[in-house]
């Protein structure tokens, strides 16, 4: 049955993603000396854009890539306030038409930054229109149908362009090749998720102590976004079950009841690992039987769950499938089958 715009699930629905967009905003940081964490990265685009600014050109094209939730979109934001330029952001499954891209690219302001989010979805023919607009600034815009058709070659301004993926594999050489500086983001350690969460709770002016700020960050799977999230969840308990200051207990209590367990699993992270080691010996199994015995989508897997599992040895990723490793047996405490001993 299709819910009417009052009903009131879907109207609580639309404020917690407007809550939630909202809090992510509030938190982000504008230069990039605010920007904790991913320290290769961050020298190298130190270096670009100071070296962009003292010629007054635009900063070469930029990609981004890496587990979500690291901050691309962030780092995207941060380029543009670092030049001082205008800042304009899609995504590729947004752009369905060849028409979209021509209005976007044709009315872009001179060095402005164009953010490109999921550039793995891109469609193909999309992208060959990218092809001579990122490397000549030149857009071909075929004019008529038919025999009379013809192609019109129209000049667009310098512009720094930024895609951010989760997976870079799925792009095509030719794009890739257009890139002038590739940054991979990596997981956060624990110490710079603890810095994450003490600058949000500054910024939020909730009180939290070193301890509560550890034990958030232990489990918050290496991952900023997740660290915020949980922040948030933790400062809710604490005003609501404690005295509003989180501390190390507060912490523990309110993830116990959020069901984050040390490692920073999730219900899904458990049932995942469970479903290989009692339903399937341990692995090997494939990608998209592991989605339908989970009923979930094969891209949440691959991109949301895996990248962590695997970062820290609970996963092992085959060509002939999934295999949970000894660490994963150990965590539930259960014995490894003797052809799972023979593989690790």
């Amino acid at each position: 049955m299709k819910r009417s715009d009052n009903d009131p699930e879907r109207l609580v629905s639309a404020t917690r993603g407007e809550e939630d967009s909202s809090f992510e905003l509030k938190l982000r940081p504008r230069r990039l000396a605010e920007f904790i964490g991913q320290t290769k990265a961050k020298e190298q685009l130190a270096i670009a854009l100071e070296a962009a600014k003292s010629r007054g050109e635009a900063l070469d094209h930029v990609l981004l890539f890496g587990p979500p939730g690291l901050g691309k979109t962030t780092l995207a934001t941060i380029i543009a306030n670092e030049l001082d330029v205008g800042f304009q952001q899609t995504s590729g499954p947004a752009l369905q038409i060849q028409g979209d891209l021509t209005a976007i690219l044709t009315n872009l302001r001179e060095r402005q930054v164009l953010f490109l989010d999921e550039v793995h979805r891109l469609q193909p023919v999309l992208e060959e229109k990218l092809y001579t607009a990122l490397e000549d600034y030149k857009l071909d815009i075929i004019i008529g149908q038919g025999p009379a058709a013809r192609t019109h070659v129209m000049e667009i301004r310098p512009f720094t362009f930024v895609a951010a993926t989760t997976r870079p594999g799925l792009l095509s050489s030719p794009l890739r090749s257009r890139f002038g500086i590739l940054l991979r983001l990596e997981f956060y350690s624990e110490d710079e998720l603890r810095y994450v969460v003490e600058r949000s709770a500054e910024v939020l002016q909730v009180p939290i102590d070193a301890d509560g700020a550890s034990e958030i960050a232990l489990r918050s799977r290496g991952t900023p976004r997740i660290a915020n999230r949980l922040l948030r969840r933790v400062r809710d308990y604490a005003q609501v079950r404690g005295t509003g200051t989180i501390d190390c207990v507060t912490a523990q209590a309110a993830l116990k009841m959020l069901e984050v367990d040390a490692h920073g699993f999730d219900e899904l992270d458990r049932r995942l690992l469970l479903t290989i080691i009692e339903k399937y010996d341990g692995g090997p199994v494939g990608l998209n039987t592991l989605a339908a015995t989970l009923a979930e989508e094969e891209d949440a897997l691959e991109e949301v769950y895996e990248p962590f599992l695997i970062q820290i040895g609970f996963l092992d990723r085959t060509p002939r499938g999934r295999v949970a490793t000894r660490l994963a047996y150990e965590h539930f405490n259960l014995p490894m089958p003797r052809k799972a001993n023979l593989l690790f």
